[in-house]
C-alpha cells in the first residue's frame, strides 16, 4: 500500500477555477494561489444571501488514543461518498499546524484515498494564514513592551501582562522566558513566554469573527494586561487593532482546495481543541452552507472537547444548527480504552471491546444531550475481526443509534457509501431539537459544573486558590457572562490522561481561569495542559526531506 504522500503525489488534480465553478463561484469571487489553491472573497456571502443554507453535518469522535481514530479521513471520505451519491457536498476543515506536522501527531489533511490536496502545501505553509496570525499576535506583544519602554502612560503592571508571544512550532524551551535583557536600550526585563500559534486568541478570533470589521473590533477588545490598580488594559488602548486587522486582510478569507476525488474542500483556521475551541472558522462554514447542499465539517479530538465547543461556542456565536453528528470510532481505539496495550491491539478481543465501548456510549449520550441525532462510523482497519465489528453494530443497534462501516482510507468515497446513506437518512428524516448545554449568563462555576458533570461524568470540580481569585476578579469586572472553553487532555473524559474508558466519580481540577475577551469566552485550564507543546524524542521532521527534483519525502 502506498503511503499518504505517495497517494497524494500521484493524484490528478483539477484546476481550482473548475472546482470553484462547480459550486457557483466565478473568477471574480476567488483569489488564485497557483493552479490548485485559492481564497474565497467574503462578498460571496452577500451575493448568495438569498440561497437557502445547506445541511450541516458535524464529524467528531471518541477520545483519541495512540491507535488512531481517523476523524479527518472519515470527514473527507464522507464528503466524497455524498458526491458519489449525486449530492452537492462540500467539506469544511481546519488548517494543520506546523507543530504537530514536525512533531508526532501528523497533519490534518486526511489519509489514504480520503485526502485533501495539494497535501504538501496544506500541511506546510498553505496560503500563509498562520504566519499572518503569528505576525498580528506578536505585533500586539511588541506594542505592549514598547509602551512600557516609552514611559508607560497606561500604568501597565509588568507582572500582570497576560498576552503572550506565539510561534507555530513545538518548542518547549520557549514556554517560560525573560525578555528585555541587555540594559536600558532593550526595555524593561520581565517574565514572558510563548504559546503555539493555534493557542493564540488571534486564532480564536479569526475563527469566530463575522467579517473583517468584526475581526478588528474583537482585536480591540482583547485584554492584554492589568494596570497597577487592577484595571484591564485593552488592545484598543495601544491603538494597534487596525494594523493587526491589516495583517489579517487576506488570512480572513477561507481557502478552497479539493479532495482526491475533486470534492470541494474549504479549509480555514485551526485552533486546537484541547487548548482552544477546535473548530474551523464560522466564515468558512457559512460560505460552505451557501454553496453546498450538504456541508461536512469536523471538530477537534473527542466529542467531550471539540463537539462540546462546536455546539456551545461556535454554534452560539454563528447561529448554526447541525442536522446530524457523526461519531468516529475504531475498534483498535475502543480496545485500548478497554485496557489493551498498543502492541496487542491487532489481536481480536471482544471482552476488551465490551469494556472500552463505554467511551463510545458516553459520547453518544453527550451528543443526544444537545437534541441532535448521532450516527456512529466504524473506521475499519484490516485487523478488525467480523466478531468485533458485529459487536459494535449490535451495541449501537441496542441504543437505537445508526451505525455504518467506513472504509474510506482504503477505498475513498466508495468506502463511505453506507455511512453517507445513514447520514442522509438522519438529515432528511429528523429535525434537530437543538439546545445549548448551558445558559452563558450563569456564573463561571455553574457553567463549569454543568460541563464537567454532564459531558465528562465528573462528580465534582475543584479550584486552585489562584483560579478562585481569577474568578472573583472576572466577576468584579463583569467579564464572566460568556461561554466556557475548557483546556483539558484529549485522551480521557476526565482531566487525567490515564483514566481511559468511561471513568466515574472523578474530580476535575481547575488550575487557572482567564478571559479571552476578544474571542468572547472564558478559558478554564484543567490538569497539566501545555499551550506550547514540545517535540518528541524522534520528531517527524527527522524523516522528512526534499530531493533535487523538488519532490518531498517523509511527510506522512
Amino acid at each position: 500500500m502506498k503511503s499518504d504522500i505517495e497517494i497524494a503525489q500521484s493524484a490528478s488534480m483539477d484546476k481550482i477555477v473548475n472546482i470553484a465553478e462547480r459550486i457557483g463561484l466565478t473568477e471574480d469571487d476567488i483569489d488564485l494561489y497557483g493552479k490548485y489553491k485559492c481564497k474565497i472573497n467574503l462578498e460571496v456571502l452577500e451575493k448568495k444571501k438569498e440561497r437557502p443554507d445547506g445541511k450541516l453535518i458535524l464529524v467528531t469522535a471518541i477520545n483519541p488514543t495512540p491507535a488512531g481514530e481517523g476523524k479527518s479521513t472519515v470527514t473527507v471520505g464522507l464528503g466524497q461518498a455524498l458526491c458519489k451519491l449525486g449530492k452537492n457536498a462540500i467539506i469544511a476543515l481546519r488548517e494543520p499546524s506546523l507543530g504537530p506536522v514536525f512533531g508526532v501527531k501528523g497533519g490534518a489533511a486526511g489519509g489514504g484515498y480520503s485526502q485533501v490536496v495539494p497535501m504538501e502545501d496544506i500541511n506546510l505553509h498553505f496560503t500563509g494564514d498562520f504566519h499572518a496570525i503569528t505576525a498580528a499576535n506578536n505585533l500586539l506583544c511588541a506594542a505592549i513592551d514598547n509602551h512600557i519602554h516609552q514611559g508607560n502612560a497606561l500604568d501597565i503592571d509588568a507582572r500582570r501582562i497576560t498576552f503572550k508571544r506565539v510561534m507555530d512550532m513545538n518548542d518547549r524551551a520557549l514556554r517560560q522566558t525573560v525578555v528585555g535583557l541587555g540594559g536600558k536600550i532593550n526595555g524593561f526585563p520581565r517574565e514572558d513566554g510563548f504559546m503555539i500559534t493555534v493557542a493564540s486568541e488571534i486564532m480564536a478570533i479569526l475563527c469566530l469573527a463575522k467579517d473583517l470589521m468584526d475581526l478588528k473590533e474583537r482585536f480591540a477588545n482583547i485584554i492584554v494586561a492589568y494596570n497597577t490598580k487592577g484595571e484591564p488594559i485593552y488592545c484598543r488602548d495601544l491603538k494597534v487593532e487596525g494594523a493587526m486587522a491589516l495583517l489579517m486582510k487576506d488570512a480572513i478569507k477561507p481557502n478552497l482546495v479539493q479532495t482526491l476525488e475533486h470534492t470541494p474542500a474549504i479549509i480555514h483556521g485551526g485552533p486546537f481543541a484541547n487548548i482552544a475551541h477546535g473548530c474551523n472558522s464560522i466564515i468558512a462554514t457559512k460560505i460552505a452552507l451557501k454553496l453546498g447542499d450538504y456541508v461536512v465539517t469536523e471538530a477537534g479530538f473527542g466529542a467531550d472537547l471539540g463537539a462540546e465547543k462546536f455546539l456551545d461556542i461556535k454554534c452560539r456565536f454563528g447561529g448554526l444548527v447541525p442536522n446530524c453528528v457523526v461519531i468516529v470510532a475504531t475498534i483498535r481505539a475502543l480496545k485500548h480504552h478497554g485496557g489493551v496495550k498498543k502492541e496487542n491491539l491487532n489481536v481480536p478481543d471482544v471482552d476488551a471491546l465490551a469494556r472500552g465501548v463505554e467511551n463510545l456510549h458516553k459520547q453518544i449520550e453527550n451528543i443526544q444531550k444537545y437534541g441532535i441525532t448521532p450516527v456512529v462510523a466504524i473506521n475499519k482497519f484490516v485487523t478488525d475481526s467480523e466478531e468485533e465489528i458485529k459487536f459494535i453494530e449490535e451495541f449501537c443497534n441496542s441504543l437505537g443509534v445508526k451505525v455504518a462501516l467506513a472504509e474510506v482510507w482504503e477505498k475513498g468515497g466508495d468506502g463511505g457509501i453506507d455511512l453517507a446513506k445513514a447520514v442522509l437518512d438522519v438529515v432528511e428524516n429528523t429535525v434537530p431539537n437543538f439546545k445549548y448545554l448551558y445558559d452563558d449568563k450563569l456564573s463561571i462555576k455553574e457553567k463549569m459544573n454543568i460541563i464537567a458533570k454532564e459531558i465528562y461524568g465528573a462528580s465534582e470540580v475543584r479550584y486552585s486558590k489562584n483560579a478562585e481569585k481569577q474568578i472573583e476578579s472576572l466577576e468584579a469586572l463583569n467579564l464572566d457572562k460568556k461561554p466556557i472553553c475548557v483546556a483539558k487532555t484529549q485522551y480521557s473524559l476526565s482531566d487525567n490522561p490515564q483514566l481511559l474508558g468511561r471513568p466515574e466519580g472523578f474530580i476535575v481540577n481547575v488550575q487557572e481561569v482567564r478571559v479571552s475577551n476578544g474571542a468572547g469566552f472564558i478559558v478554564v485550564l484543567t490538569g497539566d495542559i501545555m499551550t506550547m507543546p514540545g517535540l518528541p524524542k524522534v520528531p517527524a521532521a527527522e524523516k522528512m526531506d526534499i530531493l533535487p527534483d523538488g519532490s518531498i519525502v517523509g511527510l506522512f
